[in-house]
């Protein structure tokens, strides 16, 4: 505002000093009457120069506020930094819908949100032992380095192959280049999905959630399993775990997952701030949906809100801790 104030002056005394020559044509007067202004001269002077000021005013205020407007705080949607513990959500598409808006799924493509994931190879023998290295590169193909820790971690990597089997979730750690490493096995020879989940903190603060995937190869003869059929109860190590919820396309449902023990209900443990993790796979396209629960067990039970995208055949896998051990229970869902 105050860069208009100089302005107004110059332009001001322009328009009274041109005054004199437009009357130069006038017969004279004597110096007594010349040297007192006329009252209309001064009430016109007056009247622009306030006119000018006001527009100058105007225009001041209105580049304020279109400064404000551009420069503005970042929206809440940034704000994705996520507690141990917090309320139920999902990181469903490529740039983290929250749960509740039904979208496509993540992890369809290796590019999304101006990121990109660049695997340093992707090529694994089958059942030894390997290391994955990849990086995420920004529209400019530079390393990004600044992620937000979610769900205790700032990475995490979902692997599976084609055929929906051999599921694993990683934490890999990140060196000061911006290179991500994780030790990886494919136990079986096929083609494999590498999902990265992570949200990335811009030189602002603006947090930017995305769900990038690629794909993994172990040579061999790839032998696909059959899908099991659906099924809303399974075992794993000894624990009995079942789900009540009938999943709707494009609707958020809740589902409800109970594990059993030899006694009862198990004693479930917090994994990485919540009592379960749900991840969704959708056959074919391998669609990623990353859900998360409510931050207290209801009557014993994990209860997650899970939005489906569209109809097919969906893997869960739900992963839950009892003394300190994380497992993993898988279930078949068919969604009309």
């Amino acid at each position: 505002m105050t860069d208009q104030h100089p302005a107004a002056v110059p332009v001001l005394s322009d328009q009274v000093s041109a005054a004199p020559d437009e009357l130069s044509a006038v017969p004279a007067v004597p110096d007594e009457v010349a040297a007192a202004p006329d009252r209309s001269t001064i009430r016109l002077a007056l009247v622009v120069g306030g006119l000018v000021l006001a527009v100058l005013l105007g225009f001041g205020l209105g580049r304020l506020n279109a400064n404000g407007a551009a420069t503005g705080s970042p929206s809440l949607a940034a704000e994705h930094t996520d507690p141990p513990g917090v309320a139920p959500h999902s990181h469903g598409s490529a740039t983290g819908t929250d749960q509740g808006t039904p979208t496509e799924p993540g992890g369809l493509a290796v590019s999304a949100a101006g990121f990109t994931l660049a695997p340093l190879a992707t090529e694994f023998a089958a059942g030894r032992p390997g290391q994955l290295r990849f990086q995420v590169r920004d529209a400019q193909r530079r390393p990004v380095t600044r992620f937000a820790i979610v769900h205790d971690k700032p990475m995490h990597l979902i692997v599976v192959r084609r055929d929906l089997t051999g599921y694993q979730h990683l934490h890999p750690t990140m060196a000061a280049d911006g290179t991500w490493s994780v030790p990886l096995t494919l136990a079986q020879p096929g083609l494999w999905r590498a999902y990265a989940d992570f949200t990335v903190v811009a030189d602002d603060g603006a947090q930017t959630a995305v769900t990038l995937g690629t794909d993994l190869v172990a040579p061999g003869d790839y032998q696909p399993r059959p899908l099991p059929g659906p099924a809303t109860s399974t075992t794993v190590d000894g624990f009995t775990v079942g789900y009540q919820g009938t999943p709707q396309a494009g609707a958020t449902v809740p589902l409800t997952f109970r594990v059993d023990g030899a006694g009862g209900a198990a004693p479930l443990e917090r994994y990485l701030g919540a009592y379960g993790h749900l991840v969704a796979l959708r056959e074919g396209d391998l669609g990623y949906l990353h859900v998360h629960p409510e931050t207290e067990l209801v009557d014993g039970q994990v209860k997650f809100w899970l939005t489906t995208p569209g109809p097919g055949r969906y893997r869960l896998y739900l992963d839950f801790q009892v003394n300190a051990e994380v497992r993993t229970a898988e279930f078949t869902l068919t969604v009309p």
